[in-house]
């Protein structure tokens, strides 16, 4: 079975394409699965639409993403866990993709996101050398990530001393403990950031990224991920 853990925090703007994604998807892929939800601290309907789709809900009150993922992965039925962010969307070619690396011996995997939605010229750019840098070192944010259930505990799943860069710090962890692949096959995610962060501010985190690794949080940066600055301002498509 394939777990799809789906961390949100005031998504219902993005929950509801997410797991449509996730349902037509697996209505192609022959593999029982599970959505599991876990809504932490919404305020909005997030909780509401998750159920109404018929999806499993946990509620918590972490306001730690790292805490959210492995609530949900504590809570997961599957052998396959697979971490969507909530204003993502999977699709037939990932999920194959992720199985196949699976039964050839991977510990675990990610995909490079397509940006959803007109993206200014220096976006695009920024984007397409996140891409080549990515898969040169094998790096992956977030928004869709996979392990075996064996890998997940054996790294010791998602760090809870970050606020930021427990994805990084994950698939570091999971590199020590098996093989890890970044997939050919893309997914599309929300360019929702680029709308509260400029270029300056863009390439200024991604240089504290590459020096400080996972460790890169700091106010400004959890402004511009997670905070007031960070709330949406473009509708989904």
């Amino acid at each position: 079975m394939i777990s799809f853990i789906v961390p949100a925090h005031n998504e219902e703007r993005w929950i509801g394409k997410c797991l449509a994604s996730i349902r037509t998807t697996m209505e192609k892929v022959s593999q029982p699965y599970e959505s599991i939800v876990v809504d932490d601290a919404s305020t909005d309907s997030t909780h509401r639409i998750a159920q109404q789709m018929g999806v499993r809900t946990l509620r918590v009150e972490h306001r730690k993403i790292s805490a959210v993922r492995n609530a949900g992965a504590h809570a997961a039925c599957g052998e396959v866990l697979l971490f969507v962010d909530a204003d993502t969307q999977v699709n037939e070619s990932a999920i194959n993709a992720a199985l196949a690396a699976l039964r050839s011996g991977a510990a675990g995997g990610g995909c490079i996101p397509e940006l959803d939605g007109p993206i200014p010229l220096w976006g695009r750019i920024i984007h397409l050398l996140a891409c080549i840098v990515g898969r040169l070192i094998r790096l992956v944010g977030g928004c869709f990530l996979f392990c075996s259930r064996e890998a997940y505990y054996a790294t010791g799943g998602f760090s809870e001393s970050l606020y930021a860069g427990e994805d990084i710090a994950f698939v570091q962890a999971l590199k020590r403990v098996g093989h890890f692949v970044v997939l050919k096959p893309t997914v599309v995610t929300s360019a929702r950031k680029l709308d509260v962060a400029g270029p300056l501010e863009v390439m200024g985190l991604m240089l504290r990224i590459a020096v400080r690794g996972p460790r890169y949080e700091s106010k400004w940066v959890l402004d511009i991920l997670y905070g007031r600055r960070a709330q949406d301002c473009r509708k989904p498509r």
